[in-house]
């Protein structure tokens, strides 16, 4: 289904940046002369139709070329490839925050189920997934980086630097992970073989860990793998808050100036690394749950 993807992707993202108003041309001549500016449109193909300039970087794309940027001159793949790295280490230390906050808090939800923790729990979740990233981010950079001077307001500097980004995209999932986890974890938690070791006098904390929580991963890491996925697509508001020289804010920086091949090839490729990790979580099913182990042996039989 790959294939269908980036077509589909390539073409919304083609014709839309078409639609936008102006183009690269006028940006890229300046104040150049009606001659010049004709040249260029010659040369980029925009004296032809959007069909046509389509077709030729569909073409283009075939042979594993992303395109050149036209303000920088550099490959599309050179550019991506160069943010990349930022983006991943971003979007793990997101994954690592939403997994030590959301994972025990669920759990502890779920096995106070009606007390004043699940309730308090449910309260933090509901806050973390109503508050926009901008303001969050916004706010630990004036406590934080303006009146504590603890991190960075912004860049790549270090490891230090990645703290507050990492809070500030981690903290929307650990609302939704938190949700998930209590949900799944309370449908697990009174099924009648978690009855029977308790009967046997497994203790609480193994019949929870080993067992109920075990049993409940297929939904977590559902959500996990989703929200990792939302993190590698580039978390555009927040790259742009703490001016992190990411793949988000290559394509908004991108849009703004009418790059098209920059915008769509980026844009593909994050397609590409989403559907890769959207193929990891479905392989974690298969390692969790001997029963869907089990189903891909007999299909492969079959």
């Amino acid at each position: 289904m790959l294939v269908p993807i980036i077509i589909g992707v390539s073409f919304l993202i083609y014709f839309i940046m078409d639609l936008a108003p102006g183009d690269i041309i006028s940006q890229m001549a300046g104040e150049g002369t009606d001659a010049q500016i004709q040249v260029l449109r010659h040369q980029y193909g925009y004296d032809r139709s959007v069909f046509y300039r389509y077709v030729m970087y569909m073409k283009n794309l075939v042979q594993g070329n992303l395109g050149t940027s036209f303000l920088t001159n550099k490959p599309v793949w050179d550019m991506y490839r160069e943010r990349l790295p930022e983006t991943l280490k971003l979007a793990l230390g997101a994954l690592v925050v939403s997994i030590l906050l959301s994972i025990p808090l669920g759990i502890l939800s779920a096995v106070r189920s009606g007390t004043l923790w699940d309730n308090a729990g449910m309260v933090l979740a509901l806050l973390g997934l109503s508050m926009p990233n901008f303001w969050l981010g916004l706010l630990l950079i004036i406590l934080f980086s303006l009146k504590l001077g603890w991190f960075p307001s912004g860049g790549d500097t270090g490891f230090l630097s990645i703290i507050l980004p990492a809070i500030t995209i981690g903290t929307g999932h650990v609302a939704i992970i938190t949700r998930t986890t209590r949900s799944s974890m309370i449908d697990v938690i009174h099924q009648d073989y978690l009855r029977t070791a308790r009967a046997k006098g497994v203790p609480e904390k193994y019949v929870i860990r080993k067992h109920a929580f075990k049993n409940a991963l297929i939904p977590i890491i559902t959500i996990i793998g989703t929200q990792m996925s939302v993190s590698l697509g580039g978390a555009v508001l927040t790259e742009t808050v703490f001016a992190w020289p990411g793949v988000g804010r290559l394509i908004i920086d991108s849009v703004h100036q009418r790059d098209v091949p920059t915008v769509t090839g980026a844009i593909i490729m994050t397609t590409i690394l989403i559907s890769i990790m959207l193929l990891i979580v479905d392989l974690l099913y298969a390692y969790v749950d001997p029963r869907i182990k089990a189903q891909y042996l007999r299909k492969g039989k079959g």
